[in-house]
């Protein structure tokens, strides 16, 4: 399946701006207000937007962050951890070295104890020591039915190790360069998933950012050619983070496209038709974790497709 009812979510102790990713994290802005004060609103939305994804019917298994060590950015855990049907695990190298401490094995645990079986551990972190990255289902964009993976090159998604993953898990890779204008300069857009959107029958996505009109013309060949419905979003929109959707089911089986606020109102009444042809809209304000983190509902949700133990 494309998509899954269980999400893993993080929820936050110590959240504040990280100043380790906000060196090509473009998205992010400081709040000229106490960490703590930051941590506390970011609870609050944590929490609300908790409590919009189970009244939907979407299964949410959260845990939550330690003080101990320093960790601000474990609120976006799909970026060291994925979790696949066949009961693997993968464990990726991330570029900022405080964030390779939200790697904790208990929560490995916390999925057992869920009743999901977990049957191998495939382990990429050995590639930070190169200084080589793949920050998990940020830099890459999976199409579960038809074996391809998308990836928008950066210093968080190495071309290399990207290839060794489609290799070992039998994806096509589907690679590109996504931009964004900083200062009047084109400089690469720090994940994927900030720019595009990878549902069962369509796909969001941020053309304007794919300067290369071949890379351009590329994406749009597989997506087209495996059935999706296009909705182009422009780069100020994605800037309020529109790319950054993931579309999850909940009871009944019933779709759902999820987002923030801020998405949502940025979105023209054509394009929310478009969606709403395939599923319903869902969102929740993440002012404070957007503007501090750079991050926003996609990021939040590490999608849970291990099988459950019989």
């Amino acid at each position: 399946m494309q998509i899954t009812n269980t999400i893993l979510m993080i929820r936050p102790v110590s959240f504040r701006m990280n100043e380790q990713t906000a060196v090509n994290n473009y998205f992010m802005e400081d709040l000229e207000i106490q960490n703590q004060a930051i941590n506390a609103k970011a609870q609050v939305e944590f929490d609300d937007f908790v409590t919009v994804l189970r009244s939907k019917g979407v299964n949410i298994i959260i845990v939550d962050d330690t003080k101990f060590p320093d960790t601000p950015d474990s609120i976006f855990p799909n970026n060291w951890i994925s979790f696949h049907a066949d009961g693997t695990v993968v464990l990726y190298p991330m570029f900022a070295e405080n964030r390779r401490n939200e790697r904790r094995e208990d929560i490995l645990d916390t999925m057992e104890e869920h009743g999901f079986l977990i049957e191998n551990i495939v382990d990429y972190t050995s590639a930070e020591e190169a200084d080589v990255f793949l920050e998990g289902t940020g830099s890459i964009l999976l199409d579960r039915e038809n074996e391809k993976a998308y990836c928008a090159l950066s210093e968080r998604a190495d071309e290399e190790l990207f290839i060794e993953f489609c290799e070992d898990f039998e994806y096509f890779p589907v690679l590109f360069t996504a931009n964004q204008s900083v200062d009047g300069k084109r400089l690469p857009i720090y994940h994927t998933n900030v720019m595009m959107c990878l549902a069962e029958q369509f796909a969001v996505i941020c053309l304007d950012s794919i300067d290369d009109k071949k890379e351009r013309k590329n994406v749009l060949d597989h997506l087209k050619k495996d059935g999706k419905e296009i909705i182009a979003i422009s780069e100020a929109q994605m800037h309020h983070f529109a790319g950054n959707m993931l579309q999850v089911f909940g009871d009944n089986d019933k779709r759902f496209l999820v987002m923030s606020s801020a998405a949502y109102h940025s979105l023209t009444s054509s394009q929310i038709r478009q969606i709403e042809k395939h599923c319903e809209i869902v969102h929740s304000s993440l002012e404070t974790i957007e503007t501090c983190g750079g991050g926003s509902a996609r990021c939040m949700m590490a999608e849970v497709f291990l099988p459950k133990r019989s």
